[in-house]
């Protein structure tokens, strides 16, 4: 009992800062590349209402389990940010990280409120931020520098109101303070755009970063997948352009750009290796084919367009779909060939086929694709700790404007919630710390965390089990939106944050209980069939 009670003392201790990354420590990469987030933009006038988009899958094999909202709030003049260096700990009941604190920065008199995910992911402004690893020259990490990713997320949703304020601060305080991390890509949004801050440290011994942005044009749709995007830029053109003061001088002294002999490309000069990625290149069509199938663009090619013209108006469905996909109907199923007589005697995929097999199993299957003995990188991930769907909306008071539409665990058998940007508080199961306590029916993870587990052990029959509940659930909480708008604007002022948090909280307790539900159905229906 008392050494139990030491660990839990002990965990909160190292988790008491809210940073749980994929920079700085390796564990979470794979064949030496991040193995981590997908991130899709979307420019106002290409989505179906008129929202600006951003999102995130936090596809991690240690990110902690917990999320909260922090309150805005007042400091004192003397008040400090602390900031911390992240590295794998593996002495509680799973995988996780600790944190040393390494240095602090002066506070600023008022913080805004935000929710508080591994990675932070919206304010009471309707500023929004996903987020994807694309690592970059390894020789570019400092350890003089102080701010790494999920801590230059806080400061941004603590401080700022716009992307391009966001995008000011960062470049303001990275000068002073430095990048303290490998080379990250994160999807800054507001109410009116979204840009792609991609940003990478100054070399070893020294403080700084070297950055670029570039904004996703209002009728496009873009993605980051672990790889840099950003090829040419124009400087001269601000209104899409940005970037520190640095970002030739670095890449000339070091030998990966010539002016005399190349045209600049930054992903080229600071992160060839990413662009070598098929687990990077695979999403990227893949995401970019599903919302503009008409491109007919190449599923081997190298590169691919910053951003694309959707086919068609991008609805919160077809975003579903997409971070639900591991290339079903395509060459690149890489589970295609696990096949078993059906029922009429003709060959079909078994339905012990899935494509969330750890990658033991793959051994097992002689499974290969383009990664390799990895198989292919999909989109929907088992090892998905949340993920997010932000729609940023400027015809309505910020409160309700911005949402966050929050899945737990792997999308492909998850349901996404509202949770929006004036709510203040979440169901009690998300604010469980998961990963520390193992298994227990008190976290809205584990729910799903045990059911996407389930269903892979039958995938071809179970998933259908699951979508028949999830599916047309998930239709009726995005219809229901535009009702909740007006509920919310005929209420008094005094009201309103109240609403939202009881609808935040309603919704996470039913599918917290309808994951367990359905979990425990396929104990039963499937006993002795898997």
């Amino acid at each position: 009992m008392i050494l139990r009670k030491f660990k839990s003392l002990l965990f909160i201790g190292l988790c008491f800062a809210s940073a749980t990354s994929i920079a700085q420590d390796k564990s979470d990469w794979q064949n030496g590349v991040p193995e981590g987030c997908t991130t899709i933009t979307v420019g106002k006038s290409a989505t179906f209402d008129g929202s600006v988009i951003t999102s995130h899958t936090d596809d991690s094999h240690r990110t902690r389990g917990w999320m909260s909202v922090v309150p805005a709030k007042t400091h004192d003049k003397d008040s400090k940010f602390e900031l911390f260096e992240r590295s794998a700990y593996d002495s509680l009941c799973m995988p996780t990280y600790q944190h040393k604190k390494i240095g602090e920065i002066n506070q600023v008199s008022k913080t805004y409120q935000f929710l508080n995910t591994a990675y932070p992911c919206i304010n009471e402004k309707q500023l929004a931020i996903g987020e994807s690893t694309f690592g970059g020259h390894e020789e570019l990490f400092s350890d003089k520098c102080l701010i790494d990713c999920q801590r230059l997320e806080q400061l941004m949703l603590e401080r700022c109101s716009t992307a391009r304020e966001a995008i000011k601060m960062a470049d303001d305080l990275l000068k002073k303070y430095g990048w303290r991390d490998y080379g990250e890509c994160l999807t800054i949004a507001d109410k009116q755009e979204v840009w792609h801050f991609e940003v990478v440290g100054p070399g070893k011994g020294k403080v700084g970063a070297v950055w670029v942005a570039q904004r996703v044009p209002d009728d496009h749709i873009a993605v980051n997948a672990n790889a840099s995007t950003i090829k040419e830029i124009d400087l001269k053109n601000s209104n899409y352009f940005m970037a520190s003061d640095n970002i030739y001088q670095v890449a000339q002294e070091n030998g990966w750009y010539n002016p005399e002999k190349e045209t600049f490309k930054w992903n080229y000069a600071y992160a060839p290796e990413s662009r070598r990625s098929m687990a990077s290149r695979r999403r990227e069509w893949r995401v970019l084919s599903m919302a503009a199938p008409s491109l007919d663009l190449d599923p081997t090619a190298k590169d691919f367009p910053f951003s694309v013209k959707p086919d068609e108006k991008v609805t919160m469905n077809k975003l579903v779909e997409i971070f639900k996909d591991y290339y079903e109907g395509t060459p690149f199923n890489f589970v295609k060939n696990i096949k078993q007589a059906d029922k009429d005697g003709k060959e079909a995929i078994s339905p012990f086929a899935n494509p969330f097999m750890p990658y033991g199993m793959n051994k097992l299957f002689k499974v290969n694709g383009g990664w390799g003995e990895l198989g292919e990188r999909t989109i929907a991930r088992w090892y998905t700790m949340y993920a997010t769907i932000i729609q940023c909306r400027s015809w309505l008071p910020d409160d309700i404007g911005g949402i966050v539409w929050l899945a737990q665990d792997n999308v492909a058998t998850s349901i996404y919630i509202p949770v929006y940007a004036g709510t203040t508080d979440l169901a009690p199961s998300y604010k469980v710390k998961a990963r520390q306590l193992g298994y227990t029916r008190t976290s809205a993870w584990w729910a799903f965390n045990r059911l996407s587990t389930l269903t892979a052990q039958r995938w071809g029959d179970m998933r259908h089990d699951v979508d028949k509940v999830f599916v047309p659930l998930q239709k009726r909480y995005f219809e229901e939106q535009a009702k909740v708008d007006e509920q919310y604007l005929s209420l008094s002022k005094r009201k309103r944050r109240t609403f939202l948090t009881n609808r935040s909280i309603e919704l996470g307790n039913e599918v917290v209980a309808k994951a367990w539900e359905i979990g425990d159905g396929l104990w039963t229906k499937y006993d002795e069939k898997f």
